[in-house]
C-alpha cells in the first residue's frame, strides 16, 4: 500500500492488464474518473485486458475509446445484479442501478443467479458478477494474458 500509485500517476503504456476491484464505494469514485478510463482505454487499445469484478464494472461505464464508441457498447459484459442489490437492501442507498446503467450504454448484459459465480469475458475485457467470481476473473485475466 505504500507504494501504490494515484491513477494520475499510472502510465498505462507501461500494463498489459488492468483489473478495477468492486465494493459498493467504486460506484461513487469509479464511474466519472477520467484517470481510471484513461488506464482503461489505453491499455485495452494497446491490446491488453480491461477487468473488473462486482460493482467495478462502474469505472467502464464512461469508458470511450479513440474512435469516440464506448468500450462496452456491443460487449458482454456482467456485474453485481439488481436483484443482488435489492435483496441487501442497497437499491436507495447506491447512486445508480449498476446493471441498468450499463444496459443503457449498450453492453450485452449477462448474469446468472443471486450469489452465484459468474464470469464474463469479451474481446479482452473480463467482468465478474459478484464476489464470487473474484476467483473466476483472475484466472480468466491469466489465461487471457496467457493465451499464444
Amino acid at each position: 500500500m505504500e507504494h501504490t500509485l494515484n491513477p494520475k500517476e499510472v502510465n498505462p503504456v507501461e500494463y498489459i492488464a488492468v483489473f478495477y476491484a468492486g465494493g459498493h464505494g467504486v460506484m461513487w469514485d469509479y464511474p466519472n474518473n477520467q484517470d481510471l478510463g484513461r488506464i482503461a482505454q489505453t491499455i485495452y487499445e494497446n491490446g491488453g485486458v480491461v477487468s473488473a469484478v462486482c460493482h467495478a464494472p462502474a469505472a467502464l461505464l464512461n469508458v470511450k475509446l479513440s474512435n469516440g464508441e464506448l468500450l462496452i457498447k456491443g460487449r458482454k459484459i456482467n456485474s453485481f445484479t439488481n436483484e443482488e442489490e435489492k435483496f441487501l437492501n442497497t437499491d436507495s442507498i447506491v447512486p445508480f442501478m449498476l446493471e441498468t446503467e450499463l444496459k443503457k450504454r449498450g453492453c450485452l448484459f449477462e448474469k446468472s443467479g443471486l450469489w452465484e459465480s459468474h464470469i464474463t469475458i469479451d474481446h479482452r475485457i473480463i467482468t465478474g458478477q459478484n464476489p464470487q467470481s473474484a476467483l473466476g476473473v483472475g484466472k480468466a485475466i491469466l489465461q487471457e494474458l496467457t493465451k499464444s
